[in-house]
């Protein structure tokens, strides 16, 4: 159907946010956009570049890195996904490893990155109809959006999720690892003196710890039919 407003969802890591937004996309005809896999792109290219090297940034080669780097989202006909396409290679399995993930909160804070992404982000949503999940997607990339969502969860249920996850894609990791790399986010995230993670003014805050899918779909469905209705 398509809607003709966009919806900003932000929140912590590992919380659902691009699950919720991939069902609300599915559901009503809209474009998804997932801002972490831009972020993770560029993490993952600074790392093959040696631009990030022991979680230490080489400041020089930033700007030219941004320069000569290309990402995009692609949809895959077959499994029905978008997915992220680096200097035109499919980097969608690469970017979810631990080590990007151990690194991408520091190359957020870089403000010639956030300043780039945030500007294709802006572009993507002139034309409405478009779900974007991010940190800063309610308060600086989508300030006037019709719905904006703030999802949160405790750290350890996020790190069973998160563990269980990357379990399942062969990842060989334990659940202390994954905790400290969400709590060592968590902190980068809503500290950091660019574009903090917070919940905008006019956010509703989802905090589906002890939700189910299924009732955190429910609810969800019942805001956008509450704001269609207006």
């Amino acid at each position: 159907m398509g809607l003709n407003f966009n919806i900003a969802i932000d929140g912590h890591s590992s919380c659902g946010k691009s699950t919720i937004a991939k069902s609300i996309a599915e559901q009503y005809g809209m474009r998804y956009i997932d801002t972490g896999a831009m972020y993770r792109a560029v993490t993952l290219f600074f790392m093959r570049n040696d631009v990030i090297i022991n979680k230490v940034i080489n400041n020089n080669d930033i700007l030219f890195s941004l320069q000569n780097m290309s990402i995009d989202f692609k949809f895959n006909l077959e499994t029905k996904k978008s997915e992220m396409f680096l200097n035109n290679e499919n980097v969608e399995d690469f970017i979810r490893g631990i080590e990007v993930s151990e690194n991408v909160s520091i190359v957020a804070q870089i403000k010639e990155v956030r300043d780039k992404l945030i500007g294709l982000q802006r572009d993507i949503g002139k034309e409405k109809n478009v779900v974007m999940d991010g940190r800063d997607i309610g308060t600086k990339v989508f300030p006037n959006a019709k719905l904006k969502l703030f999802i949160t969860a405790s750290a350890e249920i996020r790190a069973e999720r998160r563990c269980k996850e990357l379990i399942d894609k062969g990842d060989n990791v334990s659940f202390e690892d994954v905790l400290a790399n969400i709590n060592k986010r968590d902190k980068h995230d809503t500290n950091r003196v660019i574009n903090p993670l917070l919940k905008a003014d006019d956010a509703i805050l989802i905090d589906n710890t002890e939700l189910s899918i299924k009732d955190q779909n429910l609810l969800i469905h019942n805001l956008i039919k509450a704001k269609l209705s207006k």
